[in-house]
């Protein structure tokens, strides 16, 4: 029974897989001849292997700056870290990670097809860690056996539905359609950086529109800027690491300061393959999942990974990085003057969900959306964690822990239930949340938005 489960957790974790699958299913459902069914289900496959790939290219560049940093600047303290935290948590809650994985999936589908909440979370490996939390908090609070599967698949489904749906109005935004929805657990950091972005609302331009002179205007291309601007940082970082440091942990030998400039390279690289994997992506996924949500879910739209949004303000992505950063650094002094445990920036989170939150501010608040959303969203997954690491029991302890925002608010708001509350009252809470909302969907009628009702106008 472990292995058949352990098989079936593998495929859901597994993006292009896990994708795969609903295209197929999509790309079946409209009855599409054979050749468009393996082309649709390989070119969907394909997009995010391509955007994998990218994504290791870049986490290996990005990798050793964050030790690089410690060196340099010898801070030591707790590195956020979603990979880290579920694989010291998986050996004794991983029966129950898989079992809560594979029926918060179907939750989440249950909760698309009879609410409002249209949306099917596919970032299989986020929903993976999700699980995982969920299931660490939920046995500290006291629950085992079939409740436990049962309020924590609930939970996960819960949450995969409802990030995605208060994510959406920003996604209009950012790709000017409905087509596609955001499934990564940051999106309360992502939500403030495009709430600060509205408010900064025509007071600045895009970070896309760049007015520059004849001579710099290879800084228009988004490769050449990002590959230089890192270089101007890994540069700093390894000079201040210190030569011995850098060419005995990880250039093996080579000169710091080329091994500096070939990572930067390689980190605008892992970029650039990003981009290109999410445009497969999007060609594809997008009318396969049209077919499946006709069958099984009307109206839902496919939740996708955080990648998803780069190609639509490239240079936004860099600015987020940066400016989330500097907001874990600014968080980081905080926490070092009220005595409270040290959460060191890490590098891997400030950069895809900090440029995500750049993307996201920008959409509506041009530059200073960018970089101040990001900012405080840099502060945000720099504080969520403090308060995280009491409710998650003996993994407290760990050097590590969940490092995006919604691990953090998820994590914090069970937590205080289960220490507060109880069993019980979690149980009532969730299990009343979803009857609620399905309730609400059957007895209240939907409005109809004037962009809908000229829509039907013209077909009719």
């Amino acid at each position: 029974m472990k292995a058949i489960l352990d098989f079936i957790v593998d495929i859901l974790k597994v993006p292009s897989v896990l994708v795969g699958v609903i295209a197929l299913i999509g790309l079946i459902a409209q009855k599409k001849p054979a050749a468009d069914v393996i082309k649709g289900t390989i070119k969907t496959i394909l997009g995010f292997i391509v955007l994998s790939g990218g994504a290791a290219v870049l986490l290996g560049s990005l990798n050793p700056l964050g030790e690089i940093f410690q060196e340099a600047f010898h801070v030591q303290g707790v590195v956020p870290n979603n990979e880290a935290i579920v694989s010291a948590a998986l050996g004794q809650y991983g029966t129950a990670t898989a079992l809560i994985m594979a029926f918060g999936m179907v939750a989440n589908i249950a909760i698309a097809r009879f609410t409002r909440l249209k949306f099917i979370f596919l970032t299989g490996h986020h929903t993976f860690y999700m699980a995982c939390m969920i299931a660490v908090i939920l046995v500290v609070a006291g629950f085992s056996g079939t409740l436990l599967v049962l309020v924590g698949s609930l939970t996960l489904g819960l949450v995969m539905a409802f990030f995605p749906y208060i994510a959406q109005p920003f996604m209009r935004d950012i790709t000017g359609s409905d087509e596609v929805g955001f499934g990564h657990f940051g999106t309360v950091g992502y939500v403030l950086a495009g709430l600060v972005g509205r408010s900064l609302r025509g007071k600045s331009r895009s970070t896309e529109e760049m007015n520059l002179p004849k001579n710099l205007s290879f800084l228009r291309d988004s490769s050449v800027s990002i590959a230089l601007t890192m270089m101007v940082i890994y540069l700093v970082l390894v000079i201040a690491a210190g030569q011995d440091f850098v060419q005995g942990q990880y250039s093996k030998g080579q000169n710091h300061l080329v091994w500096a400039v070939i990572q930067a390279i390689t980190f605008a690289a892992g970029v650039f393959i990003i981009l290109q994997g999410v445009r497969l992506i999007l060609a594809e996924i997008v009318p396969a999942f049209t077919g499946f949500s006709q069958k099984l879910v009307p109206n839902a739209r496919p939740a996708l990974d955080c990648p998803i949004v780069f190609p639509y303000a490239p240079n936004a992505v860099l600015v987020g990085f940066l400016a989330s950063f500097a907001g874990g650094l600014v968080g980081l002094f905080i926490l070092g003057q009220l005595h409270w445990v040290l959460i060191l920036p890490g590098v891997v989170p400030h950069f895809f969900c900090g440029a995500t939150a750049g993307v996201f501010g920008n959409a509506v608040g041009g530059r200073l959306g960018a970089s101040i959303g990001a900012f405080l969203h840099g502060i945000l997954i720099t504080f969520l964690p403090v308060w995280l690491l009491p409710v998650l029991g003996d993994l407290g302890f760990a050097n590590t822990t969940f490092s995006d925002a919604d691990f953090g608010v998820v994590g914090i708001a069970l937590g205080w239930l289960g220490s507060h509350a109880g069993r019980f009252a979690i149980t009532a809470i969730v299990v009343g949340i979803v009857a609620a909302l399905v309730v609400y969907n059957y007895a209240v009628p939907e409005k109809v938005s004037l962009d809908k009702q000229a829509e039907e106008k013209a077909k009719g």
